[in-house]
């Protein structure tokens, strides 16, 4: 990736000789709360553009430590819109397949850093696509949370672009020419060959992404800086899309483009792949991927047909009991289509006649599948087996308790229903009573239950906890794990290797955690996740709006 490091000339404390009067100008800018949320950083070639906002990014005030919005420096020389928009989103915490929901996921992101995060954005001339980054920024300019500070050289067209039609702070440098100022990426670096999956995942990825979209775009492709496109079956724009390994970088670009080992990125890079893909792909990535913690077991992605793509996942489930070795897989429009855990082939669909959209399902181990509709209402589907009238009691008690107070969480073991509220507390309703704890601040957004020699929840929310309780006893003060996004899904159960505990996280990092004692592996699939399970073997299903990817712990 690009160094985003400053240049030693940069010590923390003083900007660059030359650049004072510049650096007084942007502090001035950063602490008036009514001045424009853009800045821009103009100057010749050499009038130490970069090296100031590198100083900016590391500038503390002397005295008394305080808390300050964060300073999120990226070098945009040499990135696309796309490259760019992924390397953002990363480092302010959130997921975006494109620029649009980049703005729109900063707009409306549940985690909020105390103060407005300003985006140190360099070299914007020296991009490979600065009329589009252009239109990006524009935007993101008119995001409350975010300030950005923009470095654009004097005589691009980025600057008079940047001033038309808005308020903006201009800082114009016209000093002497300063080595720490120049192009922060190397002209002419050899393009990796775009077909050969080791090559692109030992480059630097982001040299990558602007090789895949700049040369599709030539080649006329659709929706390049829309995000992934629609896979190409075989035969179809084969040279373009490199046999697959195109389509499945723009699916999971976002987790490519993170700093991490080629291992991990082969890892990530196969879990993407269609079933169109040229064949020799997935044993050159398997083989690569194999230092990497996780080995995969299937992935169904928009477009395969063998077996066929489930659909956008919105829920998940893994099931025992008489539905043994099933998962059930829920869309945003309500269906619920049961798949072997096998091979996620299809196994027919749930019947319910749950209006509108499910938020929540809870299979029991009779057979019975809970469903929790978008109003927070319980509704039961029952299984084939005989069901003893005390649970039927039993559910019809939560049922009647959700119509007055609604939930946003559930689940369900033998005897007992678990709900989560919106105001943070967990409630487990059991064939002994009601057992409560307020266990989160801010909305429960999922809850597992666990039923082992000692049954236990585990609850997360939009506060970025995972709590573990056991009912009829007070709460484990601690966190099982904690995070500054909030909390998706989770999914817990007991496995011959110990309990395992699921999490998903707003910003798209998943974690399989084993609650008593070991490795804790995480996974970031690129697209935003809405849903993960545990199977009872121990393998980790991811859901997202186009792909469903089952994966197993190596060790």
């Amino acid at each position: 990736m690009p160094s985003a490091t400053p240049s030693p000339a940069w010590d923390g404390r003083r900007p660059a000789t030359g650049t004072e009067a510049g650096a007084t100008a942007l502090l001035g800018w950063l602490t008036d709360p009514d001045a424009p949320r853009l800045c821009l950083v103009t100057g010749a070639p050499g009038s130490g553009k970069t090296a100031l906002l590198g100083w900016l990014a590391t500038y503390a005030r002397a005295g008394r430590p305080r808390r300050r919005a964060a300073r999120v420096l990226v070098p945009l020389a040499g990135q696309s819109a796309l490259g760019a928009t992924w390397t953002i989103a990363d480092r302010l915490g959130v997921v975006a397949r494109a620029p649009g929901d980049l703005v729109h996921a900063l707009a409306t992101s549940e985690a909020r850093p105390a103060g407005r995060t300003v985006l140190l954005l360099t070299d914007l001339h020296e991009a490979a696509e600065p009329a589009a980054l252009t239109e990006l920024i524009a935007e993101l300019a008119g995001v409350g949370r975010i300030r950005l500070v923009v470095e654009a050289r004097s005589g691009t067209p980025a600057p008079d672009a940047l001033r038309t039609d808005r308020r903006v702070t201009v800082v114009d440098l016209d000093g002497d020419a300063d080595p720490a100022d120049g192009p922060a990426h190397k002209r002419g670096r050899p393009q990796p060959d775009l077909s050969d999956p080791v090559a692109v995942c030992t480059a630097d990825p982001l040299l990558v992404t602007t090789a895949y979209v700049t040369g599709s775009a030539a080649a006329g492709l659709p929706g390049t800086l829309d995000g992934p496109e629609p896979p190409s079956r075989p035969g179809e724009n084969a040279a373009e899309d490199h046999g697959g390994l195109r389509a499945a970088w723009m699916r999971a670009g976002q987790s490519l483009c993170r700093e991490q080992t080629p291992a991990d990125r082969a890892s990530v890079l196969l879990a993407a792949l269609g079933d169109g893909a040229d064949p020799r792909l997935r044993p050159a990535l398997a083989e690569l991927a194999a230092a990497s913690p996780w080995r995969l077991r299937w992935a169904r992605h928009r477009g395969d047909l063998t077996p066929p793509w489930p659909g956008p996942v919105t829920v998940l489930g893994a099931a025992g009991g008489p539905l043994e070795g099933t998962l059930l897989v829920g869309d945003r429009t309500g269906t619920v289509r049961l798949l072997h855990e096998a091979d996620a082939s299809p196994a027919g669909r749930l019947a319910h006649t749950v209006p509108g959209r499910i938020t929540a399902l809870a299979p029991a181990p009779d057979g019975t599948v809970l469903l929790l509709d978008d109003r927070g209402r319980l509704h039961t589907v029952r299984g084939a087996a005989p069901r003893a009238p005390y649970l039927d009691r039993l559910t019809e008690a939560v049922s009647t308790t959700l119509a007055r107070h609604p939930g946003t969480a559930l689940a369900a073991i033998a005897g007992s229903v678990v709900v989560g509220d919106r105001l943070g507390s967990v409630h487990a309703f059991g064939l002994t009573g009601l057992h409560q704890a307020a266990s989160h601040s801010g909305r429960v957004t999922a809850v597992s239950a666990v039923d082992s020699e000692t049954p236990f929840v585990c609850s997360g929310g939009t506060d970025g906890t995972v709590r573990m309780w056991t009912p009829g006893r007070d709460p484990r003060p601690e966190p099982l794990t904690e995070r500054a996004s909030p909390v998706v899904s989770l999914h817990a159960t007991q496995t011959p290797h110990g309990p395992l505990v699921a999490v998903a996280w707003a910003d798209g990092l998943v974690a399989l955690h084993r609650p008593e004692g070991g490795r804790t592996l995480s996974f970031r699939p690129g697209p935003p996740v809405r849903a993960v399970a545990v199977t009872g073997s121990g393998s980790l299903l991811i859901g997202t709006d186009e792909s469903l990817v089952c994966l197993a712990p190596r060790s």
